[in-house]
């Protein structure tokens, strides 16, 4: 192609070699964007025409363009070319070629500039209400799960080590408050995102008198922009979705890395379904957890993806620069691998087995109702600090006799302190440990049923939120 036939080759001579042309393209990242830019181009062309800027005639000619445009993508018959550089030339040349000359005056009053930033904004949009709906599918499963093994007591740790016996709803409906926060960062990414910046042109506004209004109207935005040169250069509603990303991938992560855990024959607590396990090329009797690892390792990525835009917005002066192409991929990564993760978390949690008795053994060991025994000294009276020596010394000596907790007599309780009354035995009791967990938010049977209610209106809100936005 050369310079003359460039949309902006009027003032050049020489055209770029194949090189620079190779290396100034964003057509490969950005065609994704194709649907939204149709969309954007299909709305312009509609105001320009209500606002006698062109004939309607031609507008007419120009959307029915943009139609078969549309329809050719979606088919795969639309020839992408690297000599048109981005998404929104590809779509412009095709147009004048079904159209003739009058598809040009699609880009009257607009520069690219403003129509990458509308279609990246109505890319982040979809993008966040398709991310909403998977976290809430995995919230919804991880509810699910919670709700058929109420009562499952497993233990619970800190710094890896065992605890206390907390029950097993409770664990998971803990990984269910961490996506109703993903779930307010996905909306609040929507939010950012829904303002209009189309009519900003190349950054100081137009001489033609735009219907910016209609436009967001007809596009669904909630408003438009009050500053051409900040919205022409805004890209706060990408790292705000990455963001959004970057934070439930790290939570997936965390749940990945306990599944990986609890189905090693040395936890046994849960059995990956075969769906999502894989073997070994050399070791007939494994069975790995793949995809929960990979899940886990892609987590490396999307946070990777935040740092790339946060590092390349640093230093941008105002308004538009070419820096700023570097900022769709690394987005759409973000936002595809969690996407992906979602699916592949939420179709483990749902088929996993939960190997009850295994949890309860595991909740057994561990001295896990030295704190019980403490705080049972401290109600009679004692100072807790004095208590935690006490039962300290205990398990000491449990420890060194390979014994458990449970198997004190009462003798030997009120041997180590006379504050040690009849019903002391009842504090080393594992349900009796996970019940008396009353206070809010607690693991005890109550409290976790409450959570339950909860959390299942806390996913109902949301559920409707996006419902209102999908029928938008």
């Amino acid at each position: 192609m050369s310079a003359t036939s460039k949309p902006w080759g009027g003032r050049f001579e020489h055209s770029v070699d194949a090189f620079t042309e190779q290396f100034g393209a964003s057509l490969p990242v950005d065609k994704r964007m194709a649907e939204q830019d149709i969309r954007g181009s299909i709305a312009h062309a509609r105001m320009l025409a209500a606002q006698d800027i062109i004939p309607v005639v031609d507008a007419e000619a120009i959307v029915e363009g943009l139609s078969q445009v549309h329809r050719e993508i979606a088919d795969g018959s639309f020839c992408f070319d690297i000599a048109d550089e981005d998404i929104h030339m590809a779509v412009e040349r095709r147009l004048i070629d079904i159209v003739g000359s009058v598809g040009g005056k699609l880009h009257t009053a607009r520069s690219r500039n403003d129509q990458v930033a509308l279609d990246a904004r109505l890319y982040a949009k979809d993008a966040a209400l398709r991310l909403a709906e998977a976290v809430n599918a995995l919230r919804s499963t991880l509810i699910a799960r919670a709700q058929e093994h109420l009562g499952v007591v497993m233990p619970g740790y800190t710094h890896l080590q065992k605890a206390q016996p907390v029950l097993f709803s409770h664990h998971m409906l803990a990984y269910s408050w961490m996506l109703s926060r993903d779930m307010m960062r996905v909306r609040h990414a929507f939010d950012a995102a829904d303002v209009l910046p189309l009519g900003s042109a190349a950054l100081a506004g137009t001489t033609f008198p735009l219907d910016r209004q209609a436009v967001a109207d007809a596009l669904g935005f909630s408003a438009v922009s009050a500053n051409s040169m900040d919205s022409v250069s805004d890209r706060d509603f990408l790292l705000d979705i990455t963001y959004a990303c970057a934070v439930a991938q790290v939570h997936l992560s965390r749940l990945c890395e306990e599944l990986i855990l609890w189905s090693t024959e040395e936890f046994g607590f849960i059995t990956v379904d075969d769906a999502w396990s894989t073997g070994s090329s050399i070791m007939p009797q494994k069975k790995n957890p793949d995809f929960a690892e990979l899940v886990r390792g892609k987590t490396g990525r999307v946070v990777g993806d935040l740092t790339s835009l946060l590092v390349t917005f640093k230093g941008l002066p105002l308004a538009y620069n070419k820096d700023m192409q570097e900022d769709k991929e690394p987005a759409f990564d973000a936002i595809g691998t969690l996407a992906d993760s979602l699916r592949a978390v939420e179709g483990m949690v749902s088929t996993m087995r939960v190997n009850v008795d295994a949890m309860r053994v595991g909740a057994a060991g561990g001295f896990m109702a030295a704190t019980d025994l403490a705080d049972y000294l401290a109600a009679h009276g004692m100072p807790f600090r004095e208590a935690h020596g006490v039962v300290g010394k205990l398990v000491l000596a449990c420890e060194r006799e390979g014994r458990t907790l449970q198997q004190l007599t009462l003798e030997e309780l009120k041997a180590a302190s006379p504050v040690f009354g009849e019903d002391a035995l009842t504090s080393v009791d594992l349900d009796a440990i996970v019940a008396r967990r009353v206070t809010a938010g607690g693991t005890g049977h109550e409290r976790v049923a409450e959570q339950l209610t909860q959390a299942r209106e806390a996913l109902e809100t949301d559920a409707a939120w996006l419902v209102e936005r999908l029928a938008e």
